[in-house]
């Protein structure tokens, strides 16, 4: 059997950040992971250039742009690893990168730099007396956990032994980062959260965030036809002093409603809610189709097309035989309701894409029974979880990406504490 400082689950961007910044705070830590690549759903976002961060987020006010049981939760850990102290370590890689729409930071070629990155991180661990020995592929088989002494759990040294494909292995530190629910064909899985109520921690409700909406066939049936189409909308969802709204790009498909727009929506959205969608914002729509009808004989739809894409325009008209004549025939009234029926379009999603489709987990590990300073578990000794299995859901932009740099620094941070006041770990056989 070997035994290491640190055995971290999960070779995502959290756990490999962490298994990094523990190396070389001089910790001989093992990566695990069941995925054959590492990292994969830092390669596949932001299309492939990775939106790593975002330099609006404000650590003093988490609840702005991250959702949870608790969203002040993650202010210990965004305030002490920040955007700007991340784009320094890129700098320090020299490795170029851009801002490209509200705060959004993106590598300037490819994820696959910000991956080696992590990667050259873990190997520096070695220049500081540590080591970073990744396993992977290699599936988790059973987690156990003991103590040296039983009359005093909470003082005694934990010791957590985990069997896996490759054999037996045992460390007084257990990280879990295995992720959530979401992207399964890209390695996802539940084992962080029956980790978790293996060792008496609660859950919050899990269920698929950053994710398209649809709608029943037949109702969606007139909108259909507009998949592929995308425009700029206002979409709200609740009531004063609970309402969200976002300001952000809206993609029809065949199933439903995508893009960034309602990705965001997503997280918030619960089955049976409704959605509110103005198809022109920032336009007085009313005004403006009656000043056009008292200069204009072309079709309404015609003259729509000055604020909505052609196509979305004449799927509209069409749905009202008083929406279907030239614009100086319509009735005052008519007008008026079908301005407001664009920039009030109420509808209610059927359900959504699910974890397939879903860029994060929403809930997970409950917050209540961590520590905000070091993400180790209140009533377990050496055992912590970072990252997405926790229940800190962040805005689309790179914010879930930064809790994740976030909690695995404070992490990290908290095992070289403990590294220090423990013996050093000792392979032996």
């Amino acid at each position: 059997m070997r035994r290491f400082d640190a055995i971290i689950l999960g070779a995502g961007a959290a756990g490999l950040f962490c298994a990094a910044q523990a190396g070389q705070h001089g910790l001989r830590v093992l990566l695990i992971d069941h995925f054959d690549r590492v990292a994969e759903k830092v390669r596949i976002s932001g299309g492939g250039r990775a939106n790593f961060t975002n330099r609006e987020l404000d650590p003093a006010a988490p609840h702005k742009h991250f959702i949870g049981r608790n969203p002040a939760f993650c202010r210990s850990a965004l305030a002490r690893f920040t955007p700007a102290d991340f784009t320094a370590l890129l700098d320090r890689h020299g490795i170029g990168y851009h801002e490209k729409h509200k705060g959004q930071l993106f590598c300037d070629r490819s994820a696959d730099d910000l991956i080696g990155l992590l990667l050259a991180e873990c190997d520096a661990a070695q220049s500081a007396g540590g080591l970073v020995e990744r396993w992977q592929p290699c599936r988790v088989q059973r987690v156990e956990y003991g103590t040296a002494a039983d009359d005093d759990p909470a003082q005694s040294s934990a010791s957590y032994r985990i069997t896996t494909e490759r054999g037996l292995v045992e460390t007084p530190a257990l990280v879990v980062a295995t992720g959530g629910l979401s992207i399964p064909k890209i390695g996802a899985s539940g084992l962080g959260f029956e980790l978790a109520r293996q060792f008496g921690l609660k859950l919050t409700d899990t269920r698929p965030g950053l994710v398209p909406l649809t709608f029943d066939g037949a109702a969606w049936a007139p909108y259909a036809q507009l998949a592929g189409l995308s425009l700029p909308v206002r979409i709200t969802i609740g009531d004063k002093p609970r309402r969200v709204d976002f300001h952000e790009d809206l993609l029809f498909t065949h199933r439903g409603l995508s893009g960034p727009a309602v990705l965001q929506i997503s997280s918030y959205w619960r089955p049976g809610t409704p959605i509110l969608i103005d198809l022109a914002p920032d336009v007085d729509l009313a005004a403006e189709l009656l000043a056009a009808k008292a200069r204009s004989r072309r079709l309404i739809a015609r003259e729509l097309a000055a604020w909505l894409p052609q196509r979305l325009a004449e799927a509209w008209v069409a749905q009202d035989a008083a929406w279907q004549r030239p614009i100086n025939e319509a009735s005052d009234k008519a007008l008026q309701r079908l301005a407001e029926c664009l920039q009030r379009w109420a509808l209610t999603p059927t359900g959504t894409e699910g974890y397939r489709k879903a860029e994060v987990t929403v809930g997970g590990v409950d917050t209540r029974g961590l520590s905000s300073q070091t993400m180790e578990a209140r009533t377990r000794p050496g055992l912590y979880f970072i990252g997405e299995v926790v229940d800190v859901t962040g805005w689309l932009g790179g914010y879930n990406f930064q809790w994740a740099w976030a909690s695995a620094h404070a992490c990290a941070a908290a095992l070289g504490m403990r590294h220090r006041s423990l013996p050093t770990a000792q392979e032996s056989l």
